[in-house]
């Protein structure tokens, strides 16, 4: 962090902004506000440099044939990589998720290398994953995170941790990874299948990675409008029994 300022830095939303993914920077953004905190965005578009010295990164989700393109050119960039062995955090959703682990499907099936940050990797599901996804939790998962996880999914990906990754959550109703579990986490690292945007949905979540960047815990505080939202969605997903 420079001056006071939390720099976030939202990477290739041209290729991975297919569901409205990009709302993650500007809940970022509006929970460091109420905060009172000041964040500064940049944006990067396909064939410029990733910084090195961000304070947060964040990768959105997108089709196969984009997946495969911002995979290559973090491999070859090695920015995302850098500033992540330098201590930054790093929230990946959907095809992000999948993309910064060890491989993953292209559009055919066949194996396409990732980025390698997160000790992952993607097959395909039987059956491809659409709807509503909440997950709790899982033990493994930062002690501030207490509230369920909740949003919609929309994926072909069975994603299997290996022994550096952890379970960000345990999947209440939906798909998530594919087995019992929703997402994986390593050190400041969250990789996770849930659109919404998520942190528009799970403000705790936010004020997670925002507490990452300042080493130290985040205060409470509390939307109505947003937890009104939770609620009904949460209701939704428990009665629908899906």
């Amino acid at each position: 962090m420079s001056d006071s300022v939390i720099r976030i830095v939202s990477i290739y939303p041209s290729l991975l902004g297919t569901y409205g993914d990009g709302g993650n920077v500007l809940a970022l953004s509006h929970r460091a506000r109420m905060h009172g905190l000041t964040t500064e965005v940049a944006e990067i578009s396909p064939g410029q440099a990733v910084p090195r010295h961000g304070d947060l990164y964040v990768l959105g989700g997108g089709e196969d044939t984009a997946q495969v393109a911002a995979a290559d050119a973090l491999r070859a960039d090695r920015g995302l990589a850098q500033a992540i062995s330098n201590g930054a955090s790093l929230l990946a959703i959907c095809a992000g998720y999948q993309l910064i682990g060890e491989e993953f499907p292209d559009a055919t099936g066949t194996p396409s290398p990732g980025v390698g940050i997160l000790d992952i990797r993607t097959d395909r599901l039987p059956k491809r994953a659409v709807g509503e996804l909440l997950a709790t939790p899982s033990p493994n998962a930062p002690a501030k995170l207490t509230e369920p996880l909740t949003g919609y999914e929309n994926h072909a990906g069975a994603t299997h941790l290996g022994p550096d990754a952890l379970p960000l959550a345990q999947v209440e109703g939906g798909v998530g990874n594919g087995d019992v579990s929703e997402g994986a986490i390593s050190g400041r690292v969250v990789g996770t299948y849930l659109h919404g945007p998520c942190l528009a949905r799970n403000p705790q979540l936010a004020d997670l990675l925002l507490g990452w960047v300042l080493d130290r815990d985040l205060e409470p505080l509390v939307e109505r409008e947003v937890e009104e939202l939770r609620a009904e969605r949460l209701d939704y997903v428990r009665r629908s029994g899906r």
